[in-house]
């Protein structure tokens, strides 16, 4: 009967509005981790450049008490 169709078409829209509730929580709660990763990268690559300065420096340095030592 229509009512019995009708029910039926309810039944299975409420399933796909479910899974798609489901899908957007997931797919929001993976941003999340990956927003979360990136920051963790940014955060490495910056500390790199950091000792990279650092170190460049140290050679400058030890570089500059060799010429004077010679």
């Amino acid at each position: 009967s229509t009512n019995e169709h009708l029910h039926s078409t309810n039944d299975r829209l409420d399933r796909l509005e479910r899974r798609q509730t489901e899908d957007s929580v997931r797919l929001a709660t993976e941003l999340v981790a990956v927003a979360h990763a990136v920051g963790e990268v940014r955060d490495l690559l910056r500390d790199q450049r950091l000792e990279r300065t650092k170190l460049e420096d140290h050679e400058r340095r030890i570089a500059a008490l060799e010429k004077r030592a010679d």
